[in-house]
């Protein structure tokens, strides 16, 4: 049964009043509008967006439930709903008669614009293709070709997978369906696979730097890692990493929210997926705060402190730089 708040969304909804309301609420209740818009969007965003886009990359464990996406899949789901809910507070003023129906139809052309906008902010192909002069360096190989494929669709994505560059076990399981050879597919050879059609796309040096190296440089750092022991040799304490790797996160999230709040965005929208991609999907917080901060952000009452802190954080510094 809808809530009392939901129903209020689509009575506004159907006078065609919803975007006017949203954009003159009081902060309050502007956070509560966003919460329910959330949770009336989420389920049609998966269902809709997600579980057939899941289920086209091979992914078919994440597209069975919510709870099973892996974390990039997560990352792509966080942003496809955030762009809708961006949507649907611009869009909603005219009379929509059936709100979840409305919003089905425009959710797919919500998520592609926001994600070729996305990928364009940073360099990346906004369509990613296999272009034919790379498809004849990797030998008409079909594995190959799809795996540059997913490699130019990753560069375009801010986070990175975990501690790594590159989401292997995901690509790993793709592999061993593509290859229908599951004993020898691992994230080992999946890796020197990739570093393959790196090395044929940098047969093009100037298409390599503008639609790999450039948005590749704009992902967050991952931790470096190595198969065997780490080294002995550490030159900071490790308290000064922590620091180190919070204040460049800091910065890129006080970069990005400011920027994006000032092309219009909605602030409580770009705080929240700033926040959970930098500090919750990166590597910038340690496991436990990382999960603390995960569980904040998807309760109600962990959200609203949340935003209302970065807020004032961002709303300090802008005063300072006006002052």
């Amino acid at each position: 049964m809808p809530s009392q708040d939901t129903s209020t969304l689509i009575t506004l909804a159907r006078r065609g009043l919803l975007a006017s309301a949203f954009a003159t609420a009081d902060v309050l209740s502007r956070r509560s509008m966003l919460r329910e818009l959330y949770s009336i969007t989420w389920p049609i965003v998966f269902t809709k967006i997600t579980r057939p886009a899941e289920r086209k990359r091979g992914h078919q464990r994440c597209a069975k439930a919510f709870a099973n996406l892996m974390p990039e899949c997560a990352d792509r789901f966080h942003d496809d709903v955030a762009a809708v809910v961006q949507e649907i507070v611009r869009r909603a003023d005219r009379p929509i008669a059936g709100l979840e129906a409305w919003i089905a139809s425009m959710a797919r052309s919500a998520t592609v614009d926001a994600h070729r906008r996305r990928r364009g902010d940073l360099g990346a192909l906004q369509r990613p293709r296999l272009p034919q002069w790379l498809a004849r360096e990797l030998g008409g190989d079909e594995w190959l070709g799809r795996l540059a494929v997913h490699v130019l669709e990753w560069v375009g994505v801010p986070a990175t997978a975990g501690t790594g560059l590159w989401p292997l076990d995901s690509w790993t399981d793709l592999r061993a369906e593509v290859r229908c050879d599951w004993q020898r597919s691992s994230p080992e050879l999946v890796a020197e696979e990739v570093e393959v059609v790196l090395a044929a796309m940098r047969t093009r040096p100037a298409w390599y730097a503008d639609h790999v190296e450039r948005p590749l440089g704009c992902k967050e750092s991952p931790t470096a890692t190595s198969p065997g022991p780490l080294p002995a040799l550490v030159l900071v304490d490790e308290h000064e990493t922590t620091d180190s790797r919070l204040t460049a996160a800091a910065r890129l999230a006080m970069h990005q929210i400011v920027s994006r709040i000032g092309r219009g965005e909605v602030p409580e929208i770009v705080v929240h997926d700033v926040v959970r991609t930098l500090f919750c999907g990166g590597d910038a917080l340690g496991g436990h705060l990382a999960e603390w901060l995960d569980a904040e952000l998807l309760d109600e009452a962990g959200l609203r402190r949340v935003i209302g802190a970065v807020l004032l954080v961002v709303d300090d510094d802008s005063a300072v730089r006006t002052g």
